[in-house]
């Protein structure tokens, strides 16, 4: 959401001080130079599921809908979110083949083979389902996790094989499949927002508290509803195939991420939380070099190529972890803006899309320069 409305806030300020196909230019650069950045992060930083990139091509698309009115960018995102449900459910359809291919294997399975032949029809479908059934199965998921922990904790070389591939799949199939309406849903979102005034908290507090309730009344069950089913099965997946009767994902995101909003602009709107608020801001800021920062120092610790912990601690722990990057990013970013007026990634970015190096260090103006220019 916040993409979405950051987008229109570039190019309009673009817009109002240039003219021709200069806004074009510059917003078309920067949105290259973010996938660029975003391929930095997956095939060498070998942060697989990178979302810049994801980010950068579904900017691109935004640039036709910047001066939509809000009701026809909501129309857009419930079309997004249709297409997308539409999406999960036919690749739910696709897996029903697989649960028709269990369901008969089963039945054959159940026939008593002393009695009946099985026929060269009935044979391959009875293997089919054993092989389907072969990998939800305890080894072959203890198997598949010693190759993954074999290849996290090796050298850059392997890891980087296996990363890429799944990569690979994140920024074709699963990007134009899946993520484009995904994404672009909450974006087209963030824009109505902004231009409603409700992204900067201008709108009465009872919208917000109605967003608040309706989404978390509403999407906290429907999330629960979402991921029962997988609990229920012991996350086997032949066994969450069978059962699964519609899938919902995109529905209950969207209407729970509506109610988190709610809830956080209730807090700025009341002003309680206004030193925390303060004490976050640094960190958003920041969010571009922070981002890639969490790339680089939990690689780090848990890659092989650094500390090598991948896989050794407890659910519980990775809390311990997510303390320490939270502690060292909030600290730096004090410290670093305190005497510059960017992140250095923010300013490297800014500085590329208009292929100009930005001022950095914040000026210190002093007494006499004060006076040099009252005079």
């Amino acid at each position: 959401m916040l993409f979405g409305a950051g987008t229109v806030i570039f190019i309009s300020r673009l817009e109002k001080r240039m003219t021709g196909l200069f806004p074009v230019e510059f917003f078309f650069r920067r949105q290259l130079w973010l996938l660029l950045f975003g391929l930095f992060n997956a095939y060498v930083l070998l942060w697989f599921w990178d979302i810049l990139f994801h980010y950068a091509i579904c900017g691109l698309f935004l640039f036709p809908f910047r001066r939509l009115k809000p009701k026809y960018l909501f129309l857009a995102a419930a079309v997004s979110l249709v297409l997308m449900t539409a999406r999960e459910n036919l690749e739910l359809y696709k897996q029903k083949k697989q649960k028709a291919i269990i369901t008969k294997g089963e039945k054959i399975a159940a026939l008593d083979t002393t009695k009946i032949k099985l026929t060269g029809r009935q044979k391959e479908e009875l293997a089919a389902m054993n092989a389907i059934k072969e990998r939800s199965t305890s080894e072959a998921k203890k198997r598949k996790m010693e190759e993954e922990l074999r290849v996290a904790r090796g050298g850059y070389t392997d890891f980087y094989h296996a990363g890429s591939e799944m990569t690979a799949k994140a920024e074709t199939k699963e990007m134009y499949y899946f993520l484009l309406w995904d994404i672009l849903l909450f974006m087209f979102i963030g824009i109505a927002f902004f231009k409603l005034g409700i992204l900067q908290g201008k709108a009465k507090t009872k919208v917000y508290a109605w967003m608040a309730i309706l989404g978390l009344g509403i999407g906290l069950p429907l999330s629960y509803l979402f991921v029962i089913n997988d609990v229920n099965h012991n996350f086997n997946w032949s066994e969450i195939t069978k059962a699964k009767r519609f899938q919902f994902y995109e529905l209950q995101c969207f209407v729970h991420s509506i109610g988190i909003f709610g809830g956080i602009m209730l807090l700025y709107k009341s002003g309680w939380c206004k030193r925390f608020f303060a004490f976050m801001r640094p960190v958003g800021q920041m969010a571009f070099t922070n981002y890639l920062m969490q790339s680089f120092l939990c690689g780090f610790f848990f890659y092989g190529t650094g500390l090598g912990f991948f896989g050794r601690f407890q659910f519980y722990q990775l809390y311990y972890v997510v303390a320490a990057v939270w502690m060292i990013e909030i600290t730096w970013s004090h410290l670093w803006l305190r005497h510059y007026r960017f992140g250095p990634l923010e300013w490297l970015w800014r500085s590329l899309t208009y292929w100009k190096k930005q001022p950095l260090k914040k000026e210190k103006k002093t007494d006499a320069l004060v006076e040099t220019e009252i005079a």
